[in-house]
């Protein structure tokens, strides 16, 4: 397996050059262009790495689906969806004129931006920075490390760029879909974007998902129900706009995010972290998305 992952990572790192890295948001811009590397942990606990898989870079957009989950732990899932929708856009994933001109008035699922937004909103706590600390034990749980926290240089430069999010934000609240404060919204957001990982971390929190919910303990965390529902929304919205594409070519439920990490579950056997910070022009991973599919095809990982 090693040698495999040597080959791929190898043949594949030829194409970040091809792409360019995240730069509207300060700081991600100083990331190496041609970083790639991946980690693979199965559900009998074999471990496989290989390139860059230990390099720190921010979970971005990744953190949605963690959020999504307390969120439903937190409210059910009749109450979730009632708020946000479960389809695909078509859209890359900060646009704005969906929430306007669609009919449902409501962002179409939970891993765009607005959708996001709504479902930080739901987040319980006293307070904001409550709600973001319960966040932030969640997925240090989830993901088997207790280390993980905010780069808080992401993080300002996140919210002081943030002006399209804030938007949608107080869009939302008009609409009646933000219940709470907006600017409490807006920073868990922000924050839980600005966490910081590696592609072991990604790893862990796939293999948790690829485990219907359960830790390495065997403490059942969410319900399979909740895990069916993350899985299917990665499969159909998580690649952004390139979702459909990436499920023919790959057939592997999986979120990416503009810091270069892409989460790929391969549900029942093994949980998959990759790190690229050269995007392609929907803001994927431009030789983790090749990477990826290379490795669906040696392996055989799709779930079609």
């Amino acid at each position: 397996m090693k040698d495999l992952l040597d080959k791929l990572v190898k043949k594949n790192i030829a194409e970040t050059k091809l792409g360019t890295v995240a730069s509207y948001i300060p700081e991600l811009d100083k990331a190496k262009k041609d970083a790639l590397g991946l980690y693979i942990i199965d559900v009998n606990g074999n471990e496989y790495c290989s390139g860059d898989w230990d390099t720190k870079f921010t979970i971005q957009s990744i953190s949605k689906i963690v959020t999504l989950m307390l969120a439903i732990l937190d409210n059910g899932e009749e109450y979730v969806f009632s708020k946000v929708g479960m389809e695909p856009t078509g859209d890359p994933f900060n646009s704005i004129k969906k929430l306007e001109t669609s009919s449902r008035r409501k962002p179409y699922n939970p891993l765009i931006n607005a959708g996001a937004i709504a479902i930080a909103s739901m987040i319980k706590g006293k307070d904001v920075r409550d709600k973001f600390q319960r966040l932030l034990d969640f997925l240090r749980k989830i993901s088997e490390d207790e280390t993980l926290d905010v780069n808080y240089k992401i993080y300002c430069g996140e919210s002081e760029t943030g002006n399209r999010n804030r938007a949608m934000g107080y869009f939302l609240k008009g609409e009646g879909i933000i219940e709470g404060d907006v600017e409490d919204a807006l920073d868990i957001y922000f924050k839980q974007c600005s966490i910081e990982v590696t592609a072991k971390t990604l790893a862990k929190i796939a293999l948790f998902l690829a485990n219907n919910g359960k830790l390495s303990s065997g403490e059942i965390v969410i319900t399979p129900r909740i895990a069916t529902i993350v899985k299917t929304l990665m499969v159909t919205c998580g690649m952004y706009d390139s979702s459909g594409e990436f499920a023919v070519r790959a057939g592997i439920p999986s979120k990416s995010g503009v810091g270069g990490g892409i989460l790929s579950v391969v549900p029942g056997k093994m949980g998959i972290g990759v790190y690229g910070p050269s995007l392609d022009k929907k803001g994927n991973s431009i030789a983790g998305v090749l990477l990826l599919e290379d490795l669906s095809s040696e392996l055989n990982l799709t779930i079609f």
